[in-house]
């Protein structure tokens, strides 16, 4: 359709949003030629998000809500299985029916398995399309699990827009996208942007293809280094890329640019050390041009943390997938009896069910997850927490571990910040009581008050320890 048409039929677009339910066979015919109304709902699809346009189940389009989008997310206990039969089309594609199976099944274990030991080697990985599906296979249902928990943080607040623009650098094998899709509801507009350079980029594309017809998304196959933007973003993701990166401070530093006055950064991390640390040194980078939505809050003016930072989240395990299960009992075809000392049907060495992570989300307009500013008359700083050793104090922290004790006698412990820590602050549950059972039940990323904890000072670990026994009161902020 030459451009004249086009502009017809977005004007009668415009025109008919605010009426009524926009046809195509209407808009059909008021444009010249009368051309059929599939080529007019393919042009309005085309234009839905210029347009603000949302397409119906009937084939007529309507605008999209400005009501923000609230979410009564629960969790997520499974990977859908319509996604799971598509990896499993593309694994069948590559290796036949058998894939799980005899040569191509070991060549998968093989990739999954080197896979794994480049990772904590901190080795870099060079992605064709075998190592794609192999890292498709173990990491697709954890990355997508993981993206939706942390857009919660920002839906509680109203903060996600119906009609939404979203940039994915280094989206990968399409995890994080197909979660984004799943949380979001059916009558959002979404306009996704994926930048992922190489093969990985094809198991990304067919992902997307099960995705529904609002969800409107274009691949850029280029690296994160070299995409230059058109427009701004709501949402900037990224998702278990920056370790990969050479410069990860620059990249996120570019991609500030091209977020929204009141959209998010978000970056998530491997929950290991390594990776979850590097996080938190991108995160203080960046503190010139941003805010710390979530987690790790800043709750005293002009401070910032210089400690380790090693802080991660862990939900619920998931389901094991059908293509995992497979992958894993294919291990052990072989020996059925179990001859080897293992189990029949795998030990679980290709399921990946874990959604441990790290994550930090930036804003650019100063808001926060939890509005609070600590206030010294109240408030011990962890700053200046040696001024106070084996005394008890009043503070205010963000919960920021589960319970990081080993044995069940031992005192639960939890790492805790207010955004001045120089060392690392630990809270140690040595006596529970109704008063002070928030810092066990609390989620991740609460703000909690202390009153009456013992400060003391943790030799062997180089950290405070805050020992809330029966004289502390701990309360959810």
């Amino acid at each position: 359709m030459n451009a004249d048409r086009r502009e017809q039929v977005r004007s009668n677009a415009l025109y008919l949003r605010d009426v009524r339910p926009v046809d195509p066979d209407e808009i059909a015919e008021y444009v010249e030629g009368r051309p059929h109304p599939a080529v007019v709902r393919q042009l309005l699809r085309e234009e839905a998000f210029s347009l603000g346009l949302v397409e119906r189940d009937d084939g007529t389009f309507e605008p999209v809500s400005e009501e923000p989008i609230q979410s009564d997310f629960r969790g997520v206990e499974s990977f859908p299985e319509e996604y799971g039969r598509k990896l499993e089309d593309l694994l069948v594609a590559e290796f036949g029916a058998g894939w799980p199976d005899d040569e191509s099944g070991e060549k998968l274990r093989e990739t999954i398995r080197g896979l794994k030991e480049d990772y904590f080697a901190q080795n870099p990985v060079e992605y064709d399309y075998g190592v794609a599906l192999g890292y498709a296979v173990y990491h697709l249902p954890d990355y997508y699990a993981v993206v939706q928990y942390v857009l919660a943080e920002l839906a509680e607040r109203g903060l996600l827009p119906r009609k939404l623009r979203v940039l994915d650098v280094g989206a990968g094998v399409g995890g994080p996208a197909l979660g984004l899709h799943d949380f979001l509801p059916d009558d959002a507009l979404v306009e996704y942007h994926a930048v992922e350079p190489g093969d990985t980029a094809d198991v990304l594309a067919a992902m997307l293809e099960e995705t529904r017809l609002n969800f409107h998304a274009t691949v850029h196959r280029e690296t994160a280094e070299a995409f230059e933007s058109e427009g701004e973003y709501d949402l900037v993701l990224f998702a278990n890329v920056l370790n990969e990166l050479d410069d990860p401070e620059a990249v996120v530093r570019k991609y500030l640019d091209f977020l929204a006055p009141d959209g998010s950064l978000v970056a998530i991390a491997p929950a290991d050390k390594n990776a979850s640390t590097g996080l938190r040194e991108i995160e203080r980078s960046v503190a010139d041009r941003t805010t710390v939505y979530s987690p790790t809050l800043r709750l005293w003016p002009g401070e910032e943390p210089s400690d380790r930072g090693w802080s991660f989240d862990v939900k619920p395990d998931l389901d094991v997938p059908a293509f995992q299960r497979r992958l894993d009992e294919g291990a052990r075809l072989d020996d059925e009896d179990g001859a080897d000392g293992n189990r029949p049907g795998g030990d679980g060495e290709f399921v990946n069910v874990d959604v441990q992570f790290s994550h930090v989300v930036l804003r650019t307009d100063g808001a926060r997850r939890r509005e609070f500013t600590a206030d010294l008359a109240r408030s011990a700083k962890m700053a200046k927490m040696e001024r106070h050793v084996t005394e008890r104090v009043s503070l205010v922290a963000v919960k920021l571990s589960r319970s990081l004790s080993e044995g069940e006698t031992r005192n639960d412990v939890f790492k805790v910040g207010d955004g001045s820590e120089r060392v690392g602050h630990f809270a140690v549950l040595t006596n529970e009581t109704s008063l002070n059972r928030a810092l066990r039940d609390a989620e991740y990323g609460s703000l909690l008050s202390f009153e009456d904890a013992l400060v003391l000072w943790n030799e062997d670990e180089g950290a405070y320890n805050l020992v809330v026994d029966e004289k502390t009161v701990v309360d959810r902020l």
